[in-house]
């Protein structure tokens, strides 16, 4: 049986994170960041700070030991104080480290992963193409062997946070003429190689998180950049999957329950036919709606999390957490924004940022329609 109880040491954690997120980004500070395009890089030494980024890693790279439901619920309380706090923390954590300890050799771990638990160290993972979306087994962007290394060519598009990361994870077919998943290699690039070109994307919402379209023309990158086997480079994506989908429905579940905060605290204040908009039946049935989802969302991480914790298999699982929770974030911001009405439509209003940035969830890293495929597998059929 899952255990619910929050040990005393996460439980002092997460009273330091609300400390910090109001100090250091609180809500005023991030609707003028959203408004500015502006990424809050500041956070992430402060997150190294109180060991949130070293939660699951081994001590002697500097880490807590802790286990995966402990870094489910500082990315759940991250998320309801501001979502791209909790976007940085599991881009972090979630891909960047548990990708390193999953398939990095150790040299780049002693490297990597210190600098890393510190805050001082970026990822962005660079595998979306323009044809290899969904299908991201159909990317084209090659690597060949010279003298020297690796010789890079290609284009991705769809990057978050590329430009300020120090690291870019480049998936690049390895074997000519292979097909599909097979004859993929993962490097580690440093941004600031010569040959790499850059150009942002505009967007609907995650103004804080910006998405860059990059080209990669005779980028030579040295041997020792080869991140895991050369040719295995899709099967360790997906070795590590588990993690970046409990980063999602953690981060979906935690900016669920803001949006329905808001809107219940709203439907209490605002008043219409002499009485508050909470006493009305319509209302209270969109919020017990809205609470119920968020319930339901945060259950499925949950026991994602203690799967992960207790290292059993959890492909449905993490399908299952990612589908229920992005879905409950789009339900619940679409019924805040009815309740809320102009007042959330306002740019000034929480909620319609909220609301522009649940869309992302249901598609990114894996698109609702998917995570049903792999749910109906799993089942057998």
């Amino acid at each position: 049986m899952i255990d619910f109880e929050i040990p005393e040491d996460d439980s002092a954690l997460l009273d330091s994170i609300d400390r910090m997120m109001a100090k250091e980004f609180p809500p005023e500070a991030y609707r003028e960041a959203d408004k500015n395009y502006q990424t809050p890089w500041h956070l992430l030494p402060l997150m190294g700070d109180l060991g949130m980024l070293g939660l699951p890693f081994p001590a002697k790279y500097g880490g807590m030991e802790k286990d995966w439901r402990s870094v489910a619920l500082v990315n759940e309380r991250l998320a309801y104080h501001a979502g791209i706090a909790s976007s940085l923390f599991a881009t972090t954590v979630s891909f960047g480290g548990m990708s390193l300890m999953t398939y990095a050799n150790e040299s780049q771990r002693e490297d990597l992963l210190p600098r890393l638990i510190q805050g001082n160290a970026r990822f962005a993972l660079a595998l979306t193409e323009s044809q290899a979306g969904t299908d991201a087994a159909a990317l084209i962007t090659r690597a060949q062997k010279i003298s020297e290394g690796w010789l890079i060519n290609g284009r991705k598009i769809w990057i978050s946070n590329a430009q300020a990361s120090d690291y870019l994870v480049v998936a690049c077919r390895t074997t000519p003429h292979s097909r599909g998943s097979e004859g993929i290699s993962l490097f580690l690039v440093p941004r600031q190689t010569p040959g790499i070109q850059m150009t942002p994307l505009e967007k609907l919402g995650h103004h804080c998180m910006p998405s860059w379209d990059i080209g990669f023309q005779d980028v030579v990158v040295s041997e020792n950049s080869l991140l895991g086997e050369e040719g295995r480079g899709f099967k360790h994506v997906l070795s590590t999957l588990q993690f970046s989908r409990a980063g999602q429905a953690a981060n979906s579940v935690g900016q669920a329950q803001r949006a329905t905060d808001l809107a219940c605290q709203y439907a209490k204040e605002r008043t219409q036919f002499g009485r508050p908009i909470g006493n009305f039946q319509a209302i209270q049935h969109k919020l017990a709606n809205m609470q119920v989802r968020v319930n339901q969302a945060r259950l499925c991480l949950y026991q994602l999390a203690w799967l992960i914790a207790t290292q059993r298999p959890c492909r449905l699982e993490a399908a299952q957490a990612k589908l229920v929770a992005s879905e409950a974030f789009q339900f619940v911001t679409k019924e805040g924004m009815q309740i809320m009405a102009s007042a959330g439509y306002a740019m000034e209003s929480d909620m319609q940022r909220l609301w522009r940035d649940a869309g992302l969830f249901t598609f990114g890293e894996g698109t609702s329609e998917i995570q049903r495929n792999l749910i109906a597998r799993e089942m057998g059929l």
